[in-house]
């Protein structure tokens, strides 16, 4: 189950702030994404970069923004944090004091800007991993324990921009946090599904759940396929789903069908093996946004009447309601 998404990306464009001890390398990073080598010269801060919609992997214009204490003052740092879709805090992994900083520094000072529920995703970036292999080869080891304390934090990337490493998958990393975020989907202290997650998912199987019976037939499964991807699901996929499912869910299928408990297996799995954007996909095809809230253009989709003229429903939907209705008449007396 899943595909390419066929929905309209919740955001038009993401704003990736990076931020860090000075000499860590931010504006190496960034240089060597534009210019895709090392630069052999670096100056102390970069201006704001934007990428294009079309050369990025999720269709969405970027803007990198390049922070430095010795150029701007915290006044800015704090106006920055608010404009940002993502913070990048880059430190360098073969030197730790620059590690220590995460805690004694950059991220109470996120929270104190944005509060300590802030919910905007956060990337620590490893620079410098070449040098740490010899003079830090251990640093994970300190960053784990920054990253299970604090919630916000997306993932950690090691990378080098002198070696080029990685480089292009950080900047990737930042934009998917923004537009498939992990945060409002799961929880990983638990291994579970959030509850506002669940709450969506449910109300989802319940919509496709057409003959109203508790449960996903196949043809039902290949209708919530369509709907939510654009293509079908071929038989031997449907089977395979079920299998997975059967396989960890000893209740996820019943009668040969996907039951409720299967259809949230099947998300957390995604979340899981990192496919958030299926899940988002699945989510946003039925009108949710990025805090799990049924977006305003869903519950009121915009009606223009000109004036002196009325409205009726279309045959669609006509359809439609009468549909909604009979599934929903459980004795049958209309």
């Amino acid at each position: 189950m899943g595909g390419p998404p066929n929905y309209q990306p919740a955001l038009s464009d993401v704003r990736i702030l990076m931020v860090g001890e000075d000499g860590v390398g931010k504006t190496s990073l960034i240089m060597s994404l534009i210019s895709e080598e090392f630069p052999d010269r670096t100056p102390p801060r970069m201006e704001e970069v934007t990428i294009p919609a079309d050369v990025t992997p999720e269709r969405v214009a970027t803007h990198i923004v390049d922070y430095s204490k010795q150029d701007q003052s915290e006044a800015v740092l704090h106006e920055e944090l608010k404009k940002a879709n993502v913070i990048c805090i880059v430190y360098a992994a073969n030197l730790p004091d620059t590690i220590a900083k995460l805690t004694s520094y950059w991220l109470p000072t996120i929270q104190e800007v944005l509060g300590e529920s802030h919910g905007k995703p956060v990337i620590l970036v490893g620079n410098k991993s070449d040098e740490a292999e010899i003079s830090n080869p251990n640093h994970m080891e300190q960053i784990l324990p920054v990253m299970n304390q604090y919630s916000e934090i997306e993932t950690c990337v090691e990378c080098s921009a002198k070696k080029m490493k990685n480089i292009s998958e950080l900047f990737y990393y930042a934009q998917k946090a923004v537009l498939h975020p992990t945060h409002p989907l799961y929880v990983p202290e638990d291994k579970e599904l959030t509850q506002m997650c669940k709450k969506a998912l449910v109300r989802i199987f319940k919509i496709c759940d057409q003959d109203n019976d508790g449960l996903l037939n196949d043809y039902e499964l290949n209708q919530f396929q369509i709907r939510c991807f654009g293509v079908p699901l071929t038989n031997e996929a449907v089977q395979d789903v079920k299998a997975v499912v059967k396989k960890a869910v000893p209740d996820g299928v019943l009668d040969d069908s996907l039951t409720l408990n299967g259809f949230l297996y099947l998300h957390t799995l995604f979340i899981q093996r990192g496919r958030h954007e299926t899940t988002w996909s699945v989510l946003r095809r039925f009108g949710y946004d990025n805090t799990l809230q049924l977006s305003k253009d869903y519950l009121y989709p915009p009606l223009k009447v000109p004036k002196g003229c009325s409205t009726e429903l279309s045959y669609e939907g006509y359809q439609f309601l009468t549909a909604l209705f009979e599934k929903f008449d459980e004795v049958g007396d209309y």
